[in-house]
């Protein structure tokens, strides 16, 4: 485990137990506790957590960690679904894609596409309707993508734009497919965000789509976040990895999703 990876972990361990130790978060980890008190301390001066006498307690973003801490988690099955959900867009596609580790790696291997990668005439290949600054600022150096951005309020943990501005957008177009990163999905439940913000415009992102395609890693099915983004029945697809429980995988295609492993 690296010291990105050993961050984020402490971040989940707080963040789900409100309250850590560095003796016991050592032994968990496998390191000293002394390498344990940096990271604690590093983490504290960036206000993610609050340092207390012989470990840390959680703070007010303790659930909703930034994107930049999330991103070494699950990586490569994330790539592995991110490429999964490319090979389904195809050339002409108005996409719409929300914020997330997941869907910023989406938004990577479209650019690999060999036939997305240039203009033809003086069409874009694929045209991206996204609320995420990072995955516009990734794309509107390609001059094969048309890059539509939402509009709203800027959320520092990440990247998405919220808001009435965000919703007036939405309200006026329409898209071929949104791929919909989350936080979590039940087959019963439905799909979650940490944010009430962001599960709002993630929510009229669907409504907006003629196919809903769920991107999340196995860790994220079976369980629930603060605020819903839609019911099971508004998905059409999921897209997991290829760890993903099998009594998930059965409960999402008894629900009528198509599953796709990766």
């Amino acid at each position: 485990m690296d010291r990105h990876e050993r961050l984020s972990a402490l971040l989940d361990m707080v963040g789900q137990r409100e309250k850590i130790d560095v003796e016991a978060s050592a032994e968990e980890l496998d390191v000293s506790a002394a390498t344990i008190r940096r990271d604690l301390d590093h983490l504290a001066g960036r206000r993610l957590l609050t340092r207390t006498r012989g470990g840390a307690v959680a703070s007010n973003v303790a659930y909703d960690l930034p994107l930049r801490h999330k991103a070494a988690r699950k990586a490569p099955e994330k790539q592995r679904i991110s490429a999964a959900a490319a090979r389904l867009v195809e050339r002409g596609m108005v996409l719409g894609l929300n914020g997330g580790t997941t869907s910023t790696e989406v938004a990577r291997a479209l650019v690999l596409r060999p036939e997305l990668a240039q203009r033809r005439d003086s069409s874009p290949a694929l045209t991206v309707v996204t609320n995420a600054l990072n995955i516009a600022h990734e794309l509107a150096v390609r001059p094969n993508i048309k890059i539509v951005v939402t509009g709203g309020v800027a959320r520092q943990h990440s990247f998405e734009l919220t808001g009435p501005l965000a919703s007036l957008f939405l309200d006026q177009i329409t898209l071929d497919l949104v791929f919909l990163g989350v936080d979590a999905f039940d087959a019963e439940r439905g799909a979650f965000a940490h944010h009430e913000g962001e599960a709002s415009i993630n929510r009229l992102l669907a409504s907006r789509a003629r196919q809903v395609t769920v991107i999340a890693d196995g860790g994220k099915l079976g369980g629930h976040a603060f605020a819903r983004i839609c019911d099971t029945t508004a998905v059409d697809q999921l897209i997991t990895d290829a760890g993903a429980a099998p009594d998930q995988v059965a409960a999402f295609e008894a629900a009528g999703v198509e599953v796709l492993l990766a």
